[in-house]
């Protein structure tokens, strides 16, 4: 009797991975694209944080950064390589949820404002935005990364569905899951 109510919070948890798998995936590759098909507005955005000097690394990173988030967003669609995709997009939100939080500080201090009044393109895809809700917005978007790293949201993925169909037909059996970070 007390394996059913585990078993039942274990398979909510794993369709909430799934489903913050997809919506993480989803919303990267709409930020992706938006900002791939309209590179020089990006481009316009990425050169007011001032961190970049060199106009052909400014290129590079405006061109390259919006279809690196397209290919996380569809591995993670896809339930290819979660781990590592989740890697990946915890390794961009964190500098940039600090960058924009140093602009917004910069910000407040020149309009004298308070700080969850500031508003501003911050280059994410999405328009202007308060930053106190795109600060939010980006921890809710790292603890979900977060979380997919640490192996959740594994069901439904592409490799890890044939691995498990394998072995239930008498195939070679494998302990490890396809959307780890490693292959097998």
């Amino acid at each position: 009797m007390n394996a059913e109510p585990w078993s039942w919070k274990r398979n909510a948890l794993d369709l909430a991975a799934v489903l913050a798998r997809w919506l993480l995936g989803a919303l990267f590759l709409y930020m992706g694209l938006n900002k791939a098909l309209h590179p020089v507005e990006f481009l316009k955005l990425v050169r007011e944080y001032e961190w970049v000097q060199n106009p052909l690394l400014l290129n590079s990173i405006a061109a390259a950064l919006p279809w690196f988030e397209v290919f996380c967003g569809v591995l993670l669609v896809a339930g290819v390589a979660v781990r590592g995709s989740a890697l990946m997009l915890l390794l961009m939100l964190v500098p940039f949820t600090l960058v924009v939080l140093q602009r917004a500080l910069a910000m407040q201090a020149v309009l004298a404002i308070s700080f969850c009044a500031v508003k501003f393109d911050c280059g994410c895809g999405t328009g202007e935005v308060l930053i106190c809700r795109k600060l939010v917005e980006n921890g809710v978007l790292m603890l979900l990364s977060a979380w997919l790293l640490m192996g959740r949201g594994r069901h439904l993925c592409a490799r890890y569905t044939l691995i498990k169909s394998e072995s239930r037909s008498g195939g070679p059996t494998t302990a490890r899951s396809s959307c780890d970070l490693t292959a097998t």
